[in-house]
């Protein structure tokens, strides 16, 4: 696994993995901030793109805000993974896609301008590959903020943020889909992008202002690809609890060093009996088994049974799909 070496690269994914500025020259003020010019700001960032490292600087959508999701899963025979994923993979509403170590074995994302697009893109994957789909619906988030610190060090990120969805206008999904792709490393990003969707800039930027004041973007910044930086151990971990516990559980647990993501799902019955997900990203099992040790210690955790997916291979990662497109045929 690669690993960021050169400090300034570091400070550049650790520092800016949020409240990008919304400005007409954005990285030179990056550069200002890091003691380089805005070319070489641009530079650096393509090359981790172009390596992998990060998937683009742009936008991540609260769920639920203006579109559709749901987490869901299939058990693919082990001789049947590579076709059963690239079906699920051929989807455009999938946006993530992982095999993670268990019976379940492939774990995806849905999502699609509003429930029926998600519906759909299960139905079919469903019918194409001829197994049953988990569709495990969020209830309430508690941390689904991924950004963190590339040190590894105990990082302050935000709770849940009071998402406004009254303050969406006409026009605002086109835009929320292209900062969801990612903005061009150009010297002025928002300008190409306002072109691109024949708007003035200053009318552009603005609205990317309200809606992250809205909460309707969770974040904007670097997004960087956690397993090709080191973050290589990605584990989730599911908790078996009554619905009840899961109010003071949650909280605490997202609160847990170590643990990237927390949210509450439905379980699906006579299934899958799992209502609170957890995710660790480490930089070894051992770590992630380590953090996983201390959240078991938790009293608001104190009797319920857990299981631990580590993922094995990501098959697709990319933004939310916010406007409709044509299904795949």
């Amino acid at each position: 696994m690669d690993h960021i070496t050169d400090p300034i690269d570091r400070r550049l994914l650790d520092e800016f993995q949020r409240d990008f500025p919304v400005t007409d020259r954005p990285f030179q003020i990056l550069g200002t901030a890091l003691g380089l010019d805005e070319a070489e700001v641009i530079d650096r960032l393509t090359r981790m793109r172009a390596t992998g490292r990060i998937t683009r600087v742009g936008a991540t959508i609260a769920p639920g805000a203006v579109s559709a999701s749901t987490l869901a899963a299939v058990a693919a025979p082990e001789d049947r993974l590579e076709e059963v994923a690239a079906m699920i993979d051929a989807e455009p509403g999938v946006n993530h896609n992982y095999q993670r170590e268990d019976d379940w074995n492939l774990w995806f994302v849905a999502t699609g301008p509003d429930r029926a697009h998600v519906n759909d893109t299960l139905a079919r994957i469903s019918q194409r590959t001829g197994l049953q789909v988990l569709d495990l619906r969020l209830v309430r988030p508690f941390n689904v903020d991924l950004g963190f610190r590339m040190s590894g060090k105990t990082r302050n990120v935000p709770g849940p943020r009071k998402v406004d969805s009254s303050a969406m206008q006409d026009g605002d999904r086109p835009l929320l889909q292209a900062l969801s792709s990612g903005l061009s490393l150009v010297t002025e990003p928002f300008a190409e992008l306002a072109q691109s969707l024949g708007r003035s800039t200053s009318d552009v930027m603005a609205r990317i202002k309200a809606l992250h004041e809205a909460g309707i973007i969770s974040r904007l910044g670097v997004i960087v690809r956690h397993r090709a930086l080191g973050w290589s151990a990605n584990a989730m971990v599911v908790w078996d609890m009554p619905a009840d516990q899961v109010a003071t559980a949650g909280p605490a647990l997202a609160a847990h060093p170590g643990v990237t993501l927390c949210y509450e799902r439905n379980p699906v019955e006579d299934v899958w009996p799992y209502r609170l997900y957890s995710m660790i990203h480490a930089r070894s099992r051992n770590e992630a088994l380590e953090t996983l040790s201390g959240a078991t210690t938790l009293p608001e955790l104190a009797g319920a049974r857990h299981k631990v997916l580590f993922s094995t291979r990501c098959f697709k990662q990319t933004g939310a799909l916010i406007q409709a497109r044509e299904a795949a045929a």
